[in-house]
C-alpha cells in the first residue's frame, strides 16, 4: 500500500489526518497556496474580470471581503461579492468562490466524487468526454470535479441515476474554487448547452 504523503512538504499523511487530506498542516496548506498563487493563473478571464468574486471557509460558508473584512456573503447579494484581485489577495477563509449570477450566462457542472484515487471513474469519463474544451478544475475534496462554460439552466439541478452523481448551475449559487485544472483544461470557457441539455 502507498503512503500518502504532504503535497507540498511530502512528508507521510498518518492515521490523524483525514483520508481526503492533502497537506499535513495549516502551514503547508499555506505554503503551497502561496506557490500557486505566484505561479500562472489557469483561472480564465471571463471568470476574473466578473465583481462575482468571495471567500469561504472550510465547512464551505462563503465570506465577504467586499468591505475589507471578512462577513458571511450570500449567492443573491451582490454587494457582498468583491473583485478577484480583492478576493485573491485576502486570506480570510480557506479559499476563494465564484458566484453564479443568470445574468452573464456562465454556468457550472458539478461532477460528485467523479475521482477515485485520482482516477476518473467510467460515468465520469463518459461526460468529460463530450465536452467541448473548456476550463475543468478539481474541487476542494480533490474527489469530484467542477466544469467551467456558458450555459442557461435556470433552476438548479441534482442528477443522481446510480453512479452518476452530477449537479449544474447558473444563478444564485456560488461554486469553490481551487485553480487546479484537471487534464491540462484550457483557461478558457466553451458553450456547454448541449451538455447540459443531455444531462437534464
Amino acid at each position: 500500500m502507498t503512503m500518502k504523503r504532504c503535497e507540498h512538504c511530502r512528508g507521510p499523511l498518518g492515521a490523524r489526518h483525514a483520508h481526503n487530506a492533502r497537506f499535513c498542516s495549516g502551514r503547508c496548506r499555506t505554503a503551497a497556496c502561496r506557490k500557486r498563487q505566484r505561479s500562472a493563473d489557469p483561472t480564465p478571464a471571463a471568470l476574473r474580470r466578473r465583481r462575482q468574486w468571495v471567500r469561504h471557509t472550510d465547512r464551505k460558508v462563503p465570506l465577504s471581503v467586499a468591505a475589507g473584512k471578512a462577513t458571511v456573503a450570500s449567492s443573491t447579494a451582490p454587494d457582498t461579492w468583491t473583485t478577484y484581485r480583492t478576493a485573491t489577495r485576502s486570506t480570510a477563509g480557506a479559499g476563494l468562490g465564484f458566484v453564479l449570477s443568470a445574468e452573464d450566462r456562465l454556468a457550472c457542472i458539478d461532477l460528485d466524487h467523479a475521482l477515485a484515487d485520482g482516477e476518473l471513474l467510467p460515468w465520469a469519463r463518459e461526460i468529460v468526454d463530450r465536452l467541448p474544451r473548456t476550463y475543468i478544475e478539481v474541487s476542494p475534496s480533490g474527489q469530484g470535479l467542477h466544469v467551467w462554460g456558458y450555459g442557461e439552466v435556470g433552476r438548479g439541478r441534482r442528477i443522481r441515476r446510480g453512479e452518476v452523481a452530477v449537479e449544474v448551475y447558473d444563478r444564485e449559487r456560488y461554486i469553490c474554487m481551487t485553480r487546479r485544472p484537471f487534464e491540462n483544461a484550457p483557461s478558457k470557457l466553451a458553450d456547454l448547452s448541449k451538455v447540459i441539455a443531455d444531462l437534464l
